[in-house]
């Protein structure tokens, strides 16, 4: 489905039974609302209803120009208007890379918005920014986002020689995975809208962000190249509601491709929780 708020329209794929309690699932880059595609069968088993979101950059139709307009807190605001579109008050929220840094933000700024939160690679902004200030591993496996940010460098880098690099970061995933991946991205003006949310990266992200009062899991897995163990264990300390901590073994950063089982396992296990 399409709709259209904040006068952009995004691309919606719904399922599941129309009774179940909403997923609303947000996807990361360089990836798209596919990346749900073997999670949400199993959220439907489970009785509940899915949402994947084209996000702003992704959906042809939800690509403003102007980098400022992909500041996380914009983003965010996508989410709250896309639940007020579909006439849900109040949502099970799932994200994976930067999905779940929008996921964070709205769970941090509209609360009331947010049943649960599952955020998958990504921990609270407050211990991503923790690790990368403390820990020198850290540092060096976000040094990626020096280059993202870069407009022209980034995208002749990513997409030379048909994306050769774009399906390197990918190297974990099956090749039939990555190449619909890639496929979207060498889409004339899709990659630059992609790379803004980098671009429009600032500290005043962080201004007014406090721990987490909503019922939240965290899913990480050890074969992140992205997300080391110390922005892992540091989430624990931004979370001041219920928190259930899932660490996976020897599974890469594209977590919701690879296990997709554990992420819906965990996503019905705090959706459950919230049941009494």
């Amino acid at each position: 489905m399409k709709i259209t708020a904040r006068s952009l329209t995004f691309d919606v794929f719904d399922g599941g039974p129309e009774d179940g309690e909403p997923v609303l699932l947000l996807h990361g880059f360089p990836q798209h609302s596919g990346e749900w595609a073997d999670v949400a069968p199993r959220l439907h088993a489970a009785g509940l209803r899915t949402y994947a979101l084209d996000q702003r950059g992704t959906s042809p139709g939800a690509r403003p120009a102007e980098v400022e307009a992909y500041r996380i807190t914009e983003c965010a605001l996508d989410v709250v208007a896309v639940l007020d579109a579909l006439d849900i008050p109040a949502v099970h929220l799932v994200g994976h890379d930067w999905g779940a840094i929008c996921a964070w933000h709205v769970a941090l700024r509209h609360a009331s918005r947010v049943r649960t939160l599952t955020a998958v690679s990504v921990p609270h902004p407050h211990a991503s920014a923790y690790a990368y200030a403390n820990d020198p591993d850290q540092k060096e496996r976000s040094a990626y986002i020096k280059l993202f940010r870069q407009p022209g460098k980034a995208e002749e880098v990513l997409l030379a020689d048909g994306g050769r690099r774009l399906r390197a970061i990918f190297a974990p995933l099956a090749h039939a995975d990555a190449d619909a991946y890639v496929r979207a991205l060498l889409e004339p003006g899709a990659l630059t809208p992609a790379l803004n949310w980098y671009r429009a990266m600032s500290p005043l992200d962080l201004v007014g962000l406090g721990p987490a009062t909503v019922p939240t899991t965290y899913v990480w897995s050890d074969g992140d190249v992205a997300i080391g163990p110390t922005a892992a264990r540091a989430c624990a300390s931004y979370v001041a509601g219920d928190y259930r901590f899932v660490p996976l073994a020897g599974i890469s950063h594209w977590i919701p491709d690879e296990a997709p089982a554990e992420v819906a396992a965990a996503i019905v296990g705090i959706v459950n929780a919230t049941r009494g």
